[in-house]
């Protein structure tokens, strides 16, 4: 990993997300998968090691209870397949699902102190789960902070309950 963002030269193009995985997604997670695409288009720092100016496609998907990221080069054939264990997001996730679900009732009833306390949750636990996501891919993946955070909330989204 590079220590400074400005330092990676290589860029996400496009993220596709394998829609195959059951489930259906509750209208938050689909607001916060729909808004973490939308911030990786916009910005993103994101490179292999063996190709750090590529502008790359990710496929990120679930294969076998793996985490999969298939990154290909822009004519869409694979650069490299990162196969993840998934067991160190597992708590995690569960984690950020139970905070979508209490920010859902608290949205609902109308409750800002208790908005605003799973607000800061969230945002913790995206903290972690960046740098998880950093830590997994280490050696690897170039990417900065803000890109893994956004990619953790789409690992969330690939894990959604059935």
């Amino acid at each position: 990993m590079a220590d400074g963002a400005s330092a990676i030269r290589g860029r996400l193009r496009r993220v596709v997300l394998d829609e195959e995985i059951g489930g259906v997604l509750s209208p938050m997670q689909e607001a916060d998968r729909n808004q973490a695409i939308a911030d990786l288009a916009a910005d993103n720092r994101f490179a292999l090691a063996t190709h750090p100016d590529a502008a790359t496609i990710l496929h990120l998907s679930v294969q076998d209870g793996r985490l999969v990221f298939d990154i290909r080069d822009e004519s869409d054939e694979t650069l490299q397949t990162l196969v993840l264990a998934p067991g160190p997001f597992r708590s995690m996730i569960r984690d950020y699902q139970m905070l979508l679900d209490s920010y859902a009732a608290a949205v609902a009833e109308g409750r800002e102190a208790r908005i605003q306390a799973i607000d800061m949750g969230r945002r913790g636990l995206h903290n972690e789960g960046a740098e998880l996501v950093m830590a997994r891919l280490d050696g690897k993946v170039l990417l900065d902070f803000d890109t893994a955070r956004r990619l953790f909330t789409l690992i969330c989204a690939l894990h959604r309950r059935a």
